[in-house]
């Protein structure tokens, strides 16, 4: 992986392409991403906060990053009921400026499951498009999830953060063909079963 010290913008179109080629059929998500990353204002004289997609102040929709937290033996996922959004999910969460979305990733896995020992394995895993409606003074957006399989170490035994209603780990199978799990979760699991 490439030194943390000099990631910009450039670093995530690598990591697309790379994962354009993996994943064909995912072109159209993909291309999604890479016109949010053509966005980015080189006026100097507009508001930065506002046209970076690294940042939540963009409204129009910015970067995320989540981890598919498995096991050491790669049978369960640690999921989130999001306090939030009232859906199981993976943990994850904002950039907030970071190029790095794996740091992201790796780092708001251990913040919102306590977990130590966390490893980050491979380049990016899946990526997801979604809605999140408005609540309170913040209007509806877009967010762009980039996620990245993250491995636990020995310990197990996880602390719900003040962001989730409850975590548990699930069953990877279970998950792949559960009907009333979030589609990208169905989506992640078949692509871990098909390809870990």
């Amino acid at each position: 992986m490439q030194s943390t010290t000099t990631f910009d913008g450039r670093y995530l179109a690598d990591q697309l392409l790379e994962y354009r080629h993996r994943w064909p059929s995912e072109a159209e998500v993909v291309a999604r991403f890479e016109e949010l990353l053509g966005l980015r204002a080189a006026d100097a004289s507009r508001d930065v906060l506002a046209d970076d997609p690294y940042r939540r102040e963009r409204l129009a929709g910015h970067l995320t990053a989540s981890s598919w937290l498995v096991d050491r033996s790669g049978e369960r996922v640690l999921l989130t009921h999001h306090r939030k959004l009232d859906r199981w999910l993976q943990l994850g969460g904002h950039a907030d400026g970071d190029r790095d979305l794996s740091r992201v990733a790796l780092r708001e896995a251990e913040e919102e499951s306590g977990l130590v020992g966390l490893v980050l394995e491979g380049d990016l895993f899946d990526l997801d498009r979604h809605w999140i409606p408005a609540r309170a003074e913040v209007p509806g957006h877009w967010h762009y999830d980039a996620r990245y399989v993250v491995r636990a170490g020995t310990r197990e035994d996880f602390v719900v953060s003040a962001e989730s209603l409850d975590l548990a780990w699930r069953d990877i199978d279970a998950i792949a063909d559960h009907p009333d799990a979030d589609p990208s979760l169905r989506r992640m699991a078949r692509k871990w079963l098909r390809h870990a």
